[in-house]
C-alpha cells in the first residue's frame, strides 16, 4: 500500500509543483503575486478538450495548440491589464485583487462557455494499469511524472542557460540596470507571465483524464499550488518543485492510512509547521 500511495502522492505532487513553479516564476520576474494560476490551469485543459474532442485533432497537436493558446493568454494578461495597471501606480494588493477577480470572471466564463458538468477527457496513454511488482500504476500518473521532469529540466536549462531567461534573471534582480544594460524588462516579465501560464497548461491537461475537465477544477489546486510554492521558499524555482512533492505525498498518504476527509487538514498543517521553523520555506527565496 505505501508503494501504491508513493506513486500517486508523486503525480499528485508533480501537478502542485508546476502550478508553484508558474506563482515562483511570476514573483521571481515581477516581484507580484497573480492568484488567476487555477482558471488558467482550467482554460488550458478545455482548450485542449475543445481541439480534441469537438475538433478530432490528435491529442500531441491539441496539447500543444493548448499551450500556445494559454502562452499567448499569459502574455496578454501582463502586457494588458497587470502593466497598466502598475504604470498607473497600482500597489501590489491592487494586482492580487484584479487577478482574483479576473479568476472569477474565467471560472464564470467557462460555466456559460462549456457547461458545468464534468467532461469526460479521455487518457491519450490508455486506461490499462502498469503493474509492478505490488503496485498498480495508472499510465497517465506516469504520463504526468515524466513530463513534469521534462518541464523542470527544460526550465531550469532555459533560465540557466539562455540568453533570454539569463535576462530574465537580471531584470528580476535590478530591473533599472538591466533596462540600462539593453534588457527588454517588460517584455522579460511577460515572458515570464506567459511561461507560467503554459505551466498551468500543462498541468490542467495531465490531470484532466483522470479527474475530468470542469469550471471549478482549478479552484482548490491553484490554492494548494501556491502552498507548495510557499512550502518550498516563495520565488525560489527549486523550491517549489520540492514544496509540491512534499505537499503531494503528506496529502495522499494521509488520505490513504488515516481519512480522505482529513488529508487537507494535514496537509496544510505541515505547511503551517514548516513555516513556523523556516519563515522562508525549505529553500532561501533566492537561490539563483
Amino acid at each position: 500500500m505505501f508503494w501504491q500511495l508513493l506513486v500517486g502522492g508523486l503525480a499528485v505532487g508533480c501537478i502542485y509543483s508546476l502550478i508553484g513553479l508558474g506563482f515562483n516564476l511570476i514573483y521571481s520576474a515581477s516581484g507580484l503575486m497573480s492568484f488567476v494560476q487555477g482558471e488558467i490551469f482550467m482554460l488550458g485543459a478545455f482548450v485542449a478538450f475543445t481541439i480534441h474532442i469537438s475538433f478530432e485533432v490528435p491529442f500531441a497537436i491539441a496539447a500543444v495548440l493548448s499551450m500556445l493558446v494559454m502562452f499567448l493568454f499569459g502574455m496578454l494578461l501582463e502586457r494588458g491589464m497587470i502593466g497598466p495597471l502598475l504604470r498607473k501606480g497600482s500597489k501590489q494588493i491592487h494586482i492580487v485583487l484584479a487577478t482574483i477577480g479576473l479568476s472569477i470572471f474565467l471560472q464564470n466564463f467557462a460555466m456559460l462557455v462549456w457547461g458545468t458538468d464534468i467532461k469526460n477527457f479521455p487518457s491519450a496513454f490508455g486506461e490499462t494499469p502498469i503493474r509492478i511488482g505490488l503496485v498498480s500504476i495508472i499510465p497517465q500518473q506516469i504520463a504526468i511524472i515524466f513530463v513534469t521532469i521534462a518541464c523542470m529540466i527544460g526550465i531550469h536549462f532555459f533560465m540557466t542557460r539562455t540568453k533570454m531567461g539569463t535576462s530574465l534573471r537580471a531584470a528580476a534582480q535590478e530591473p533599472m540596470a538591466a533596462g540600462v544594460a539593453g534588457i527588454n524588462v517588460p517584455l522579460t516579465v511577460g515572458l515570464a507571465w506567459a511561461l507560467a501560464a503554459v505551466l498551468s497548461a500543462i498541468a490542467g491537461i495531465l490531470l484532466a483524464p483522470i479527474y475530468g475537465v470542469y469550471a471549478k477544477m482549478g479552484a482548490l489546486l491553484s490554492t494548494k499550488g501556491f502552498a507548495a510554492a510557499v512550502l518550498g521558499g516563495y520565488g525560489n524555482m527549486y523550491g517549489a518543485m520540492i514544496g509540491g512533492l512534499i505537499f503531494g505525498v503528506v496529502e495522499t498518504m494521509a488520505a490513504g492510512y488515516l481519512s480522505s476527509s482529513l488529508k487537507d487538514i494535514i496537509s496544510f498543517g505541515v505547511l503551517i509547521v514548516v513555516l513556523f521553523v523556516m519563515p522562508s520555506g525549505i529553500l532561501k527565496v533566492k537561490a539563483d
